[in-house]
């Protein structure tokens, strides 16, 4: 009981010292609560969507896999109208309903505006069921009626102000279509974000299917006092199960659930990996701000030891200080975090993902693993000040207050920080020469660990030399206010290399990012130019997009143009002379002036051979695992075509980032051993300009495709924007995220000064008593500030740099093999931290100049 007195004592009287770190427990914890809250609250809208879209019973075609489209053809697979028949016969069904539902399209208002979304989320088309009034109710209009009339979500009509009346086209592999809003419907529960537009049965099929009398699904709904699975049972006799999946509403939901689910847990983990970031540097500040009450209370301790404390009690009066901090921050932390998690969700509903606060989810072990991160964290960081408070003695209670130096550590520190460094070091060399990624990427993780490690382990070390080289660089100019700063800086090198490391985590990564965004960049650059020889590139801006038919059909027509290019992709299963298979393999199938337009070296053979009649060509690597050689037939069974044999014309080089692997072949092949209806879309066209007529081809091509907002017509230097672009966009977001442990780390830094101010206020009003001044004592304050932030930067950026350049070294195996060290990136994070520093000294050094001389002389 004396020792929990004692700790609530010393917790109170030292709650403003305490503030700071409790703050980087408060933000630490809140990310992890957020990021749980906001993932599970995710996770539950899709719940109530699936499971009121979900029929009781839902039969598709075996072949239409799990998203139930078939997207490189743009017609999703489906089965005739008399299995809608025979299904609603079976016993135990009330009803049996066929439905049509196409991912594969794009919807663009009267102006060619795309109303698609811009969040990454489907564009839906189907025909109107019974099945849709579970999950949503027509709130204005009815539904179509004819080939004239289409019915659209709530959502998509306000987000893009239509209304009834409003002409809408909706572009699929089969054509375009025109029709005007009869209807709009609401859902009864939160749309993620898709956008969702309705036709009558008979122009849904039409459309989207090209041909009458078939449906992409079945729809069952059970009678009365029958389950789900009985419903299911009895559809399995009356169907062909291995032409048809049959699925309960909980498997249909489940099923749907597993896709988004894998996307949920990339981005839940991902942000739990930055929260641990965050917890990590909060270590340091709460191993600080102990070790530095400690020092400051040596007197104290010692007389609660000379009046008969144990060092247990003193070192569980200590733990238990921390457990308070640990506690007051974690539940502070997760009120924080569900405040974080309504931010995020209106976040994502301000850029097109809507989430309703009413789905709100907060797990009962989300606040419990809140609090127990954040009191487990602080009570462990505690230890290494707590082991050392109770190693005081009775007889500092005889010396003044300060901070012992502890001149022992300093040999076994180095000694062990500089194995650790070396062998982390060693990791790295030996991922640089691996020969394989795979292996290679282990040896990174590895070697980033121990240097990181290492780093933080022979920081307190590598102050005394480094600060003092940043000094003479630094401070010196400022006379001897800036020799003051570079003495107090180095007067506790174990507080500074803790300071420094705080912040060093966090520039480390990024300095790491950074390399490696700019190296991809490079690279990719680097190999558009020496291998693309096309004037211009057109896809489609939606994920996963293709290019119709249609749409292709106008690119051909463009004017100024010298030739066009078109490139498909299917699956084959090859078997090679040998009698060895390889299953759904990719092949790409192209005119042959794609020989032209994206330039392959080969090993052997010639590569405009493999347009030639019943001809291709393999990589290298597949040409070596499967022994083939020139000359060689291979069976090739297209996917929904026939067998071919085909000759092996040449073999490409797979030292490329571009097509690396690639198998190739004429497309006039593809056309011969697949049906017309099977053909896959175009993923990608390529175009050259007649010469000397480029900004009329470029401006041509534009114009041709003015009537489809959902590609991209671009020239090599637009393309290379959109790579740099597109790796800018990723790098923000993970700079955005790791913001959270740089302004832990920045909270470290104002702390240590916060509290080395308190630990020096004798010091300084004697320092102002012989004629210091309020504004030098400030600049003193503000440098040594500086230089602890540079000296982390320092770290931080090197290490970070270093991990990078090993990281492309492996890229480099993938073809990406230009280095590029982004150094006005570099450069400003650099600048940035010694602003940080200046920023980070204002509260502590406006503070210290506030102080009363004879009262700071009076304190002991």
């Amino acid at each position: 009981m004396t020792v929990l007195k004692t700790s609530m004592r010393n917790f109170l009287a030292h709650k403003g010292r305490m503030a700071l770190s409790a703050v980087a427990v408060v933000l630490s914890v809140a990310f992890v609560c957020g990021t749980l809250v906001f993932s599970d609250t995710m996770s539950t809208t899709f719940d109530k969507l699936f499971a009121a879209t979900s029929a009781d019973v839902t039969v598709t075609p075996k072949s239409a896999g799990d998203a139930g489209d078939a997207p490189r053809s743009g017609k999703p697979e489906s089965m005739p109208a008399s299995v809608v028949e025979k299904a609603g016969k079976v016993e135990g069904a009330k009803a049996a309903e066929g439905a049509v539902s196409s991912q594969s399209v794009t919807v663009v208002d009267s102006d060619d505006k795309n109303l698609s979304p811009s969040n990454g989320g489907p564009t839906i088309a189907g025909n109107w069921t019974r099945n849709d009034l579970r999950s949503m109710d027509i709130t204005s209009g009815h539904s179509p009626r004819g080939p004239t009339e289409v019915m659209v979500d709530a959502d998509t009509a306000d987000k893009h102000g239509l209304k009834i009346g409003d002409e809408l086209r909706t572009i699929a592999a089969t054509g375009d279509h025109t029709a005007k809003i009869s209807g709009i419907a609401t859902f009864k529960v939160t749309n993620p974000g898709a956008a969702i537009v309705y036709f009558d049965t008979a122009t849904a099929q039409r459309e989207l299917l090209g041909a009458t009398g078939r449906f992409t699904h079945v729809n069952l709904t059970a009678e009365a006092g029958v389950s789900d699975t009985a419903l299911k049972a009895e559809v399995a006799t009356a169907l062909d199960k291995t032409a048809y999946d049959i699925r309960t509403q909980k498997e249909t939901a489940d099923e749907n659930r597993k896709d988004v689910g894998s996307f949920l847990d990339v981005m839940k983990y991902a942000m739990l990996g930055f929260a641990g970031i965050a917890f990590l540097v909060g270590i340091f500040l709460i191993i600080n701000t102990f070790s530095m009450l400690v020092a400051q209370r040596t007197r104290e301790i010692g007389l609660m030891r000379a009046i008969g404390s144990s060092r247990g009690q003193v070192n569980r009066s200590v733990l238990v200080e921390a457990l308070l901090l640990g506690v007051f921050g974690s539940v502070l932390g997760v009120g924080a975090g569900i405040g974080l998690a309504v931010g995020l969700m209106k976040l994502m509903s301000g850029m097109g993902m809507e989430l309703s606060t009413g789905d709100l989810t907060v797990a009962w072990t989300t606040p419990v693993v809140g609090m127990a991160l954040g009191i487990v964290v602080t009570v462990l960081a505690a230890y290494l000040p707590a082991r050392r408070a109770g190693k005081v003695s009775p007889m500092a209670a005889l010396r003044d207050a300060g901070t012992p130096a502890d001149g022992r550590a300093g040999v076994p520190r180095a000694v062990i920080g500089l194995v650790l460094t070396g062998a982390g070091g060693l990791g790295l060399y030996a991922a640089g020469q691996a020969d394989k990624a795979k292996e290679g990427s282990l040896l990174l993780g590895g070697g980033i660990v121990l240097t990181l490690v290492g780093f933080v382990v022979i920081g307190p070390v590598l102050a005394s030399g480094v600060v003092r080289v940043l000094s003479a660089v630094l401070l010196r100019a400022f006379g001897p206010v800036g020799r003051l700063a570079e003495r107090n800086a180095l007067r506790n090198p174990r507080r500074t290399g803790a300071t420094g490391a705080a912040l060093m985590i966090g520039l480390a990564l990024v300095a790491c990012l950074s390399v490696v965004g700019s190296s991809m960049v490079a690279s990719a650059t680097d190999e558009l130019d020496k291998s693309v020889g096309a004037d211009f590139i057109v896809q489609s801006t939606q994920p996963g997009g293709f290019i119709t038919p249609k749409a292709a059909e106008a690119l051909e027509k463009a004017d100024h143009i010298g030739h066009i290019t078109r490139y498909q992709q299917i699956r084959a299963d090859l078997t090679t002379p040998g009698g060895k298979t390889a299953d759904g393999v990719g092949l790409s199938a192209a005119d042959p002036t794609y020989a032209k337009d994206l330039r392959r070296e080969t090993v052997a053979g010639e590569l405009s051979a493999a347009y030639g009649k019943n001809a291709m060509s393999v990589g290298d690597d597949f040409a070596k695992k499967y022994g083939l050689k020139v000359g060689d037939q291979l069976k090739v069974a297209f996917e929904h075509g026939k067998t071919a044999e085909l000759r092996l014309a040449a073999i490409t080089s797979d030292d490329s980032s571009v097509d690396k692997g690639a198998m190739y072949t004429n497309i006039t092949t593809l056309e011969k051993y697949v049906p017309a209806d099977r053909l896959p879309q175009n993923d990608i066209m390529f175009a050259t300009a007649a010469k000397g007529q480029q900004d009329a081809a470029y401006q041509s091509l534009k114009d041709s495709l003015k009537a489809y907002p959902q590609y991209e017509v671009m020239d090599q230097t637009d393309f290379k924007q959109t790579l740099k672009d597109q790796v800018g966009q990723m790098l923000n977001m993970v700079y955005g995220l790791l913001g959270l442990a740089i302004i832990v780390a920045i909270l470290g830094v104002v702390n240590t000064l916060a509290l080395s101010v308190v630990e020096r206020t004798r010091e300084i009003g004697l320092m102002r008593a012989i004629g210091l001044s309020r504004r030098q004592l400030r600049r003193m304050i503000r440098l040594e500030s500086v230089v602890i932030a540079v000296f982390g930067a320092l770290l931080g950026l090197g290490l970070g740099m270093g991990w990078g350049a090993t990281a492309q070294q492996l890229l480099a195996l993938e073809g990406l093999k230009v280095l590029e060290i982004p150094w006005p990136t570099i450069i400003a994070v650099f600048v940035g931290s010694a602003f940080v520093g200046l920023f980070a000294a204002l509260v502590p050094a406006f503070r210290a100049g506030r102080m009363n001389v004879l009262n700071a002389i009076a304190t002991e």
